[in-house]
């Protein structure tokens, strides 16, 4: 297990207008499963690019900042920051 863990904002490599956060010990990993079709939300929209991606040494938090980037304020968030 990784001592890791990373929150990462993908952009679509085609448009760069379609976004998606999600949260990973193995970003490299991740980001080769949503390219080859293998998550279903993000299929449609591949590839996929990262555009940010933020590490965390504590899974909880990592997972409490992935909730906040997927609420509105922390949308506005990103987008202001990122």
């Amino acid at each position: 297990m990784s001592d890791f863990y990373y929150v990462y904002i993908l952009i679509d490599v085609a448009t760069g207008e379609h976004h998606y956060v999600g949260s990973t010990s193995n970003l490299a990993a991740r980001l080769a499963k949503h390219n080859a079709g293998e998550v279903p939300h993000t299929s449609k929209y591949a590839p996929w690019k990262i555009g940010t991606a933020v590490v965390f040494s504590d899974k909880e938090r990592a997972v409490a900042f992935e909730t906040y980037l997927k609420s509105g304020s922390g949308r506005e968030f990103a987008k202001r920051h990122f």
